[in-house]
């Protein structure tokens, strides 16, 4: 494995892109193109007391800044690595008496680091925050009034003693930090808790199918390459989920990114087909598929409800009853069917049912594969849990291949030193161990697994969340 420096990759003129990154040499899967640290990052409003404001590392018991009462840290060398940054934030919490929202601390940050060393480039910065893009000019009328909001807001944050910024420049942030912040992940990356700004990423260009992927670990974040890319290839990232058709995909990324999707996938419809599959022999009518795709967009509409209610079993009942409707009509690679199937295996493994999740996630994962760049991120996480769901259900030689799946494409997208690869790796010898005791006497390898299960408590899958995985960049929903 290659580990990346900024000598990799030159800026170029991407046709009808504007500014692009592309390879100054040869990668191979697996390779670490570049890694960066944030410009400036800060914690989510609602995670502040339990994410230390350092490393993002999610902890039970984290310090608290004895002047502002409102920075959390792991321990006395986060909180000293933090005092450059925080050392201005501290008095400005002060002084204004209360936190104001992230979107204001991040702005506030990156101006404290532009009064601090100068708007030109900084070390190891292809570009600078000024030169950044910021799409105000595209800011529809709701966006535009939330920007004067927090302009307001930010105005009364910011000391008076510090540098002033016209207020050009500040709305200039404010763009920036709308379509450049990029999600930073807790430590086991399955949950996003802040958002930062890293400026060579921000140049990195969309594809959705793309040739690298972006994983933060360990306070920085790494551009990956997921297949062989050569010297002066383009280097491109996706900005949002592939699951879903070319059209919803280009309406999504005009609206949260203010430009028109040109690649490949898009121009063609490649996989549309697949996304929109309806069985071939008999084949459904029209009507027929017009009503099941309405039906299926009314259920998903009670099943989120539901769910933000904790209301578990009533999720189940109306996943197995759309399931059982869409059956004679949808494909398995269809976008509605794996919707289903996602919610359903998930909320099973929850609780505890799960033989029959792990027929659910099987179907899931057989679909995903059909769909999905072979190296995706969320491919390789969505096999990781279907793997553990059917290892909690006794299908010890499945669950272990898919667990083998899973850690050959996090290898790739989150590399061997990232926690979520390292729990895998221990998931997988475990599995391996086990596969070689069933296959030598199954009467005896049952009786030992109850035995153990029996005096352990049961690893139970996390609650299931409302919230969708963490996305590649931070956008207000």
């Amino acid at each position: 494995m290659t580990i990346g420096s900024m000598e990799n990759v030159e800026v170029f003129n991407s046709e009808g892109k504007g500014r692009g990154l592309k390879a100054t040499k040869e990668f191979w899967a697996a390779d670490v193109i570049f890694a960066e640290r944030a410009y400036a990052a800060v914690v989510f409003d609602s995670l502040v007391t339990v994410v230390c404001h350092t490393c993002f590392k999610r902890q039970e018991k984290l310090h608290r800044c004895g002047q502002c009462k409102f920075a959390h840290y792991c321990d006395r060398t986060c909180q000293k690595d933090a005092w450059l940054d925080h050392k201005k934030e501290c008095s400005a919490l002060k002084r204004h008496g209360k936190a104001p929202n992230e979107n204001i601390r991040l702005a506030a940050r990156i101006m404290w680091r532009v009064e601090r060393e100068g708007s030109g480039l900084t070390e190891g910065c292809l570009v600078s925050v000024d030169d950044l893009q910021n799409h105000v000019e595209h800011f529809g009328e709701e966006e535009q009034k939330e920007l004067r909001v927090d302009v307001d807001t930010f105005l009364q944050y910011w000391p008076p003693q510090s540098q002033t910024f016209s207020m050009q420049y500040i709305s200039h942030i404010f763009g920036v930090i709308n379509c450049n912040g990029f999600t930073l992940s807790d430590q086991r990356g399955l949950q996003a808790v802040g958002v930062g700004i890293f400026p060579n990423l921000g140049l990195v260009n969309h594809d959705c199918w793309p040739n690298c992927t972006v994983i933060f670990n360990n306070g920085r974040i790494e551009l990956r390459a997921l297949g062989k890319i050569s010297e002066g290839e383009e280097l491109t990232v996706s900005y949002i989920d592939f699951l879903s058709v070319s059209e919803e995909r280009r309406q999504q990324l005009k609206q949260q990114y203010y430009f028109d999707c040109t690649c490949e996938h898009c121009q063609k419809g490649l996989k549309d087909d697949l996304f929109l599959g309806v069985k071939e022999d008999p084949k459904p009518s029209q009507e027929a598929v017009k009503e099941m795709i309405q039906f299926s967009k009314d259920t998903l509409e009670k099943i989120h409800k539901a769910r933000s209610e904790g209301l578990y079993h009533e999720v189940v009942r109306l996943c197995r009853e759309a399931l059982q409707k869409q059956e004679p009509v949808f494909a398995d690679t269809n976008l509605y069917t794996l919707r289903m199937l996602s919610v359903v295996s998930e909320v099973l493994s929850y609780l505890q049912a799960f033989d029959e999740a792990s027929h659910y996630a099987r179907r899931m994962v057989d679909g995903y594969m059909k769909l999905y760049h072979p190296n995706n991120a969320q491919l390789g996480m969505a096999v990781m849990r279907a793997g553990l769901t059917n290892w909690h259900a006794g299908h010890i030689e499945v669950g272990h291949g898919m667990i083998c799946k899973a850690y050959a494409i996090l290898l790739v997208t989150h590399g061997p030193s990232h926690p979520i690869t390292k729990d895998l790796e221990a998931m997988r010898v475990q599995t391996e161990t086990e596969l070689r005791m069933f296959r030598q006497n199954e009467f005896m390898y049952h009786k030992m697994r109850e035995a153990a299960l029996n005096n352990q408590p049961m690893q139970v899958m996390a609650e299931p969340s409302a919230e969708p995985a963490p996305a590649l960049f931070h956008k207000k929903p």
